[in-house]
């Protein structure tokens, strides 16, 4: 009889599979933690059933789905382990691992729409206005927010961007994006400017005299983190006035692409901006856009 399956066996077969989609696609290491998170728990879930996670079949899927619907897994979440399932499986497939996909006939949970929440171009206005400029602290911060809203910067774009990466004599910035995808950016005026003083009169404080390859710098000469980043710009969105649930790190990107189509940009202009791969992902931003307009029309039209 065969004996049921190891935890180390289902974790030697995920690691296996991240890496080899590591090589294929070049995916970022958040996704492919992700990747990981889902099928381990799916491991623990199962685990002790003959074959593991490897051999497992549709019914055990589906079983697995129904239980974290029971117990409260979000629609999204769903969505997302179900993704990592399919890759998973197909994977072994082309291996020859199985003759078979159990996740073949399994539809994806049906997500609710979600807009991304943009700022007005007012409080866009107010949050920039926000740091002290006086100190090397305030202007960097002066100078992240601007370059972040100028450009439509991920925040893990912005915080792990190189001093190589700015050509203030061109006005561009070359952005590595998913996947170790790069694409150019023009930067306009306005943020030229405050990087411009940030690098002469902020930086070289930061830096404290020592070489430093980021080109933002937190008071211990390393790139701030995405977490320090967050609380900065709730800290920035508090002295602007902005509600706390109406701000965060993303909402500059999504503000950015919002008022770029508001004031005509084309979309596939656009979508190269942000860094699409598909152009359906930035056809988001023209809903977002539309709703805006709806309201500015029913707040000051007559009869809106």
């Amino acid at each position: 009889m065969a004996m049921p399956p190891t935890p180390d066996a289902d974790a030697l077969a995920i690691e296996r599979f991240l890496d080899a989609l590591w090589a294929e696609h070049g995916l970022a290491r958040p996704t492919l933690d992700s990747y990981r998170r889902d099928l381990q728990g799916f491991a623990r879930w199962r685990a002790g059933r003959h074959g593991g996670l490897p051999a497992a079949d549709r019914a055990a899927l589906f079983d697995y789905l129904a239980w974290r619907t029971h117990e409260g897994y979000s629609p999204r979440s769903n969505a997302r382990l179900l993704s990592a399932l399919r890759a998973f499986f197909a994977q072994a497939v082309r291996r020859g691992e199985r003759g078979d996909d159990p996740t073949a006939l399994l539809d994806p949970p049906k997500l609710p729409r979600s807009l991304p929440k943009a700022l007005t171009e007012t409080q866009i206005e107010a949050l920039l206005a926000a740091p002290q400029v006086d100190t090397p602290e305030g202007l960097r911060d002066r100078a992240m927010l601007e370059l972040m809203y100028a450009a439509g910067l991920r925040v893990s774009e912005l915080v792990n961007l190189p001093a190589t990466a700015l050509n203030l004599r061109q006005g561009v910035l070359r952005v590595t994006g998913k996947g170790g995808k790069e694409r150019l950016v023009p930067l306009g005026e306005e943020a030229q400017h405050w990087l411009e003083r940030y690098l002469a009169q902020a930086r070289p404080q930061l830096a404290a005299g020592r070489a430093r390859a980021p080109l933002f710098l937190v008071a211990s000469a390393t790139a701030p983190s995405r977490q320090q980043f967050w609380v900065l710009v709730k800290r920035y969105g508090a002295m602007a006035g902005i509600e706390p649930g109406k701000i965060s790190p993303h909402g500059l990107r999504h503000s950015f692409a919002t008022h770029l189509l508001n004031h005509g940009a084309d979309l596939r202009a656009l979508q190269m901006l942000l860094g699409h791969s598909s152009l359906s992902t930035t056809q988001i931003y023209t809903l977002v856009a539309r709703e805006q307009l709806k309201q500015l029309h029913a707040r000051h039209h007559p009869r809106g």
